[in-house]
């Protein structure tokens, strides 16, 4: 008799857990993520663990919990094997089909890299040339592409984030360049809400333009923050920027690959050796490093760089000093 009770006390718990494994598949594995929008956007830095992922995840509402993700992951073997990059996902995507985009193993889907430091043409020079990707936008002038995206720009120049973004194979161009415009206007906004005081830029927009140059003219990370305070030193001081890549960008075509003293004293709107303030448009994609160096460059005295010839920068903080780095490393420098 007693072996009867526990035969169906064993025999109760098993039901139980199998209704609880049951449920779990149900709601946790096979039912549609509850998307706060569709479609949903959302990054995964280099270095992310899942576990961080799926915390992020469910805060922003994807997830009802965190832990099936990991606890599908682990299931799978698949738990350190997710991809850097930026994600979309829309309506109907559930727990697997989520996972299976953070590792790639869905075979359905490509991956698209727009470069940091390339200007637009490039960039839509780069995506005619990807034959994964449907070709919608590749004879539009930028004016009707910028309207099919919902710009508010006029000029498309430096909108579009440099990242690695993961695409069902067959998607547009236009899809891509959508969701490169709405994550370089999240990054911007966020770095521009953690702005230092007195910062001698007035909008989000010049904090793109400024980055852009910085982005140009930066041959070493390491570098990258002085020369940020160099411009907006010299802004502060109404010194004009004297950044020769701005006026390579203006020449355009004409540019051969040598910047000559005619050139430098040729004028367009992105002549900075002769104009004062900034261009009137990024001259490249800027990187997130660039956009958080600009919107708080440390405080140095710095007011000149010239290039030391291995892509590290001399830097100085009056014209005496900075002459004396020109004619130690090269005959010509800013």
């Amino acid at each position: 008799m007693r072996k009867s009770r526990v035969a169906a006390s064993f025999f109760i718990v098993v039901l139980v857990a199998a209704g609880a494994a049951a449920w779990v598949a149900r709601d946790w594995y096979g039912a549609p993520l509850p998307l706060p929008t569709s479609p949903f956007d959302f990054e995964v830095r280099a270095g992310s663990s899942l576990a961080s992922v799926a915390r992020r995840l469910h805060d922003a509402g994807v997830l009802p919990h965190a832990a099936a993700l990991t606890w599908l992951a682990r299931v799978r073997g698949a738990d350190r094997a997710i991809k850097a990059g930026s994600y979309e996902i829309e309506a109907g995507v559930t727990l697997p089909r989520l996972l299976d985009k953070l590792t790639q193993g869905d075979v359905l889907q490509t991956a698209v890299t727009i470069v940091e430091g390339t200007t637009f043409a490039e960039l839509r020079r780069a995506l005619r040339e990807n034959t994964q990707l449907a070709q919608e936008t590749a004879d539009w002038p930028d004016a009707q592409v910028l309207a099919r995206i919902g710009a508010a720009e006029t000029q498309p120049e430096g909108l579009f984030f440099p990242d690695t973004y993961f695409l069902a194979t067959g998607s547009s161009d236009l899809a891509l360049l959508k969701r490169a415009y709405r994550l370089l206007h999240e990054r911007l906004a966020a770095a521009w809400a953690r702005r230092t005081p007195d910062l001698p830029l007035a909008t989000p927009y010049d904090a793109l333009i400024l980055a852009s140059i910085v982005e140009k003219e930066t041959g070493r990370a390491g570098d990258r923050p002085l020369i940020a305070s160099v411009f907006v030193n010299r802004l502060q001081r109404g010194m004009r920027l004297q950044t020769d890549p701005a006026v390579i960008y203006g020449m355009g075509s004409r540019f051969d690959g040598n910047l000559r003293k005619r050139d430098l004293e040729t004028d367009t709107p992105y002549n900075t050796y002769l104009r004062e303030g900034l261009p009137p448009t990024p001259i490249a994609l800027p990187s997130q490093a660039s956009i958080d160096v600009v919107v708080a460059p440390p405080k140095t005295s710095y007011l000149y760089f010239v290039s030391r010839g291995d892509g590290t920068s001399e830097f100085s903080a009056n014209l005496i000093e900075h002459n004396r780095a020109v004619s130690k490393y090269q005959k010509s420098g800013r």
